[in-house]
C-alpha cells in the first residue's frame, strides 16, 4: 500500500476538506504548514477568483496544497483543470460528479488525483478510472451530503476491501480518537473540515467557531429531503427556517436560492445567522476549544498514538482473560 504521505508530499495523514465559496488561503496554508494537507475548495467561484487564492497560497507556504473542485457544482470545471495545470498545482480533489474523464490530463501533468467518493461503487469506478487516491466520506460530514445515507464507521471497512488504492476517510472525524479509529478501520488517513472552521487562523466569523464550540450532539440537521439535495447545517434560525420550508414542501429553485453560496457567506463569513447558513458535521458536538492549526494537529496525533496504545494493551488483558 502507498503511503499517503510520501504521495502527498505532507507529513501527517491528515487532509483538509474543500469549502466552497469560503475556502482562504490562510487556512489552507496553516494546514500545509502544520504537516497536513491544506485544500483549496473552488465552490462556485470563477476561475479569477481561485487565482487569486492560489497565488497567495503559494506565498503563504512552499509546502504541498490541494485545490478540490466539485465538478457537478461549479459553472468552469474544465476552465479550472487548466487553472491547476497552469500553476503547477501539485494535487487536485475531485468531488460531486465523476472525476473520470478529468484524470488523465490531470495525470499528463504528474498531478495527483484525489477522488471523493460516497459507495463501493462509486470507489471501485474511480479507482478504475485512475484515481490515486480515494477521500471516502461518511453521512456524519457537513455540507453538500450523499443521498445514500452510509456512515463512516460502515463506509470505510467495507471500500478498503473493495479497492488496492489508498482510502482516507471523512466525516464525523476531528480528534485523536477519531484519527485512531479510521486507521483501526483500514483508512491511510483522514480528512476534516468542521473542526479546522474551528482554529485561530480560520478566517470566519467568531460567531460560526462559538456555534460549533458550544453545539450538542444534536446541533446539526439535514435540510433538502424535499428536493432530494442533501445538506448537513448547524441549527440556527435561518437553518430552522429551512427545515420548516423543507418538511412542507419547496421547489428546487427555492432551495437551490436559499442555499446558495450567498447565503453561505452570509452565514460563514458574516455571521449573520438569521439570513444565512453555516455547515456543520456531527462532529461539532465534539468541539470544546479553539486551537491553532497546529495545535490542533498535534494534539490529534498525540491522541490518536495514546489511543492506540491503551487498545493494544486492552487487547491484551482481553486476551489474558
Amino acid at each position: 500500500m502507498i503511503c499517503i504521505c510520501e504521495k502527498l508530499q505532507i507529513d501527517y495523514p491528515i487532509i483538509q476538506g474543500g469549502m466552497g465559496n469560503i475556502s482562504n488561503a490562510q487556512l489552507a496554508a496553516a494546514v500545509s504548514e502544520a504537516g497536513g494537507l491544506g485544500t483549496i475548495g473552488c465552490g462556485t467561484m470563477t476561475p479569477n477568483e481561485v487565482e487569486n487564492i492560489i497565488l497567495e497560497t503559494k506565498q503563504l507556504t512552499q509546502k504541498s496544497f490541494a485545490v478540490n473542485i466539485a465538478i457537478s457544482v461549479s459553472p468552469y470545471p474544465n476552465e479550472l483543470i487548466d487553472l491547476v495545470i497552469k500553476h503547477n498545482v501539485p494535487i487536485v480533489s475531485l468531488s460531486a460528479g465523476n472525476p473520470v474523464p478529468y484524470i488523465p490530463l490531470l495525470h499528463e501533468h504528474d498531478i495527483t488525483v484525489i477522488a471523493l467518493v460516497a459507495s463501493v461503487k462509486h470507489a471501485q469506478k474511480a479507482e478504475s478510472g485512475g484515481a490515486d487516491i480515494l477521500v471516502a466520506e461518511g453521512f456524519e460530514a457537513a455540507g453538500i451530503n450523499s443521498s445514500l445515507e452510509l456512515t463512516t464507521f460502515t463506509l470505510i471497512p467495507q471500500i478498503v476491501k473493495s479497492v488496492k488504492i489508498p482510502v482516507v476517510a471523512a466525516g464525523g472525524i476531528g480528534d485523536g480518537k477519531g484519527l485512531a479509529a479510521a486507521l483501526m478501520l483500514g483508512a491511510s488517513g483522514v480528512q476534516i473540515g468542521t473542526r479546522l472552521i474551528a482554529t485561530k487562523e480560520a478566517p470566519f466569523h467568531e460567531v460560526y467557531k462559538q456555534n460549533l464550540v458550544a453545539a450538542n450532539d444534536t446541533e446539526t440537521l439535514i435540510i433538502g429531503r424535499s428536493v432530494g439535495r442533501l445538506r448537513r447545517i448547524l441549527k440556527t434560525p435561518y437553518a430552522m427556517k429551512l427545515d420548516e420550508l423543507d418538511k412542507v414542501g419547496m421547489t428546487l429553485n427555492q432551495y437551490n436560492e436559499m442555499t446558495s453560496e450567498k447565503k453561505h457567506i452570509q452565514g460563514a463569513i458574516e455571521g449573520d445567522m438569521e439570513n444565512g447558513f453555516i455547515n456543520s458535521g456531527q462532529i461539532a458536538g465534539l468541539i470544546e476549544h479553539i486551537p491553532t492549526v497546529k495545535e490542533l494537529i498535534n494534539e490529534m496525533l498525540e491522541e490518536a498514538e495514546n489511543r492506540i496504545v491503551l487498545t493494544n494493551e486492552k487487547l491484551k488483558e482481553l486476551k489474558r482473560k
